[in-house]
C-alpha cells in the first residue's frame, strides 16, 4: 500500500499535483488536485494483465484542448455543486430567487460554467505508507450564483479487498442546495471495445422522469418488467436495442435510508473484470456515453466515445431543489453532508 505524488502540470501559476494511489494486488488509482479528478484506474483482467480501465488523459495539458471542451464530457471530475441538472437555472429557498448559469440549453448542469471539476483543490493529507489521499476546497458564497460558503472534503482511498472508496464531507454558512459526486467512465475491456457487451444489474424497480430539456420532473416511474428493468443482469448492448437509445437513467433507492449498500454491478465476460458499486445515496444516474464524441482518445491511443465507457453517479435527486421532498437535496447551516460511494474492483 502505497501514496505518490509528482507534479502534473501548472494551473492560473499554481502546481497541479497528481496522486498514486496502489494497493498490493495491482490496483493503482490516479487522482489530479485539478477537479479531484480520477484520470486513471488500473487493474488485472483475469490472466492478470494490468490495464487502464476508465477515460483520461497522461497530460494535464489534454483537459483544455478544444475537442474535449467542446463536448464536455467531465472525464473523472468531482462534479458540483450541485450535480446533474437544475430545470431553469433557477431554485427558490427561504422565500429569495437564486439564478444559476445556463449550461445545457436553460439548464444548469453539474455546478456551472466552473464547477468544483474546474477548481483547484488544495492536497490536506495523505501517508506514503497507506493508499489514501483527501482534497479541501472552498466554494464561496454566490460562487456560480449558488447562496452560501461551503468547505468541502473529499477522500479518496485503496484497500487490499481492491476497493476505491470515495469519501465526501461538506459544511455550509447558509442554507444551500449540495450534492457532488465523481464522473469517471469506466470500460472493463480495457478500451479494446465498447461495453455494449458489458453486463448490468442495478437494484432499483424506478427511475425518475425527465423532461425533453433533460431536467427531472418530480414524477418517478416503475421500471418492473420494462426493457430498463435491471434487477437482473442484462447486456447492455441488447436493452439499449430494446429501448432504441442509450441509457441517461437516474435510478432510486429510495428505501435505503443513506445506509451504505450494494446497489449496482457491472460484469465483461472477456476480461473477466466487475464493478460492484456500493452508496449511501437515494439514486445513481447510469450513463453510458451516448453524447461522448468520437474525437476523444488518451495520449496512448485508447479510443474513448459514444458507449466506450458508462458513467455510475451516486448523488441526491437531479433537479432536487425544484422537486418537493427530494431526499437531502438542501445542505442546513451547521450541518455535515456525509457521502460514501465504493467502487470495487474483481477480476
Amino acid at each position: 500500500m502505497k501514496t505518490s505524488i509528482q507534479n502534473f502540470g501548472t494551473f492560473e501559476t499554481n502546481t497541479v499535483q497528481l496522486v498514486t494511489l496502489n494497493n498490493n494486488n495491482g490496483v493503482e488509482v490516479k487522482i489530479s488536485s485539478y477537479g479531484a479528478t480520477i484520470t486513471s484506474i488500473k487493474f488485472p483482467d483475469k490472466n492478470g494483465k494490468i490495464e487502464e480501465v476508465v477515460c483520461g488523459f497522461d497530460d494535464f495539458s489534454s483537459y483544455f484542448l478544444s475537442e474535449y471542451n467542446s463536448n464536455a464530457p467531465y472525464f473523472g471530475g468531482t462534479v458540483g455543486r450541485y450535480c446533474s441538472q437544475i430545470k431553469d437555472s433557477k431554485f427558490s429557498l427561504n422565500g429569495i430567487d437564486y439564478q444559476l448559469n445556463k449550461i445545457v440549453g436553460d439548464n444548469n448542469l453539474h455546478g456551472g460554467k466552473i464547477g468544483f471539476d474546474k477548481r483547484l483543490w488544495s492536497i490536506e493529507n495523505f501517508s506514503k505508507n497507506q493508499a489514501a489521499v483527501s482534497m479541501k476546497l472552498k466554494s464561496e458564497h454566490l460562487e456560480e450564483g449558488f447562496p452560501g460558503n461551503v468547505d468541502v472534503l473529499v477522500t479518496f482511498s485503496v484497500t487490499d479487498a481492491n476497493e476505491l472508496k470515495i469519501d465526501y464531507k461538506a459544511t455550509t454558512d447558509q442554507t444551500t442546495p449540495f450534492t457532488i459526486t465523481n464522473h469517471s467512465y469506466f470500460n472493463l475491456t480495457g478500451f479494446k471495445d465498447d461495453i455494449l457487451k458489458h453486463t448490468v444489474q442495478i437494484a432499483s424497480d424506478k427511475r425518475q422522469v425527465w423532461d425533453d430539456t433533460g431536467a427531472a420532473t418530480g414524477t418517478n416511474i416503475s421500471v418492473i418488467d420494462k426493457p430498463d428493468d435491471l434487477r437482473k443482469a442484462k447486456v447492455i448492448g441488447e436493452v439499449q436495442n430494446d429501448m432504441e437509445d442509450g441509457f441517461e437513467h437516474y435510478y432510486l433507492f429510495e428505501d435505503k435510508d443513506f445506509k451504505l449498500d450494494k446497489v449496482a454491478e457491472i460484469n465483461e465476460e472477456t476480461s473477466g473484470r466487475s464493478l460492484e458499486v456500493y452508496t449511501t445515496e437515494p439514486g445513481m444516474l447510469f450513463y453510458t456515453g451516448k453524447y461522448t464524441s468520437d474525437e476523444l482518445k488518451r495520449e496512448s491511443g485508447l479510443q474513448y466515445g459514444k458507449y466506450r465507457g458508462l458513467c455510475l453517479e451516486t448523488h441526491r435527486y437531479p433537479n432536487g431543489p425544484n422537486i418537493t421532498n427530494a431526499p437531502k437535496s438542501i445542505l442546513e447551516k451547521d450541518e455535515t453532508y456525509h457521502s460514501t460511494t465504493i467502487f470495487k474492483f474483481g477480476w
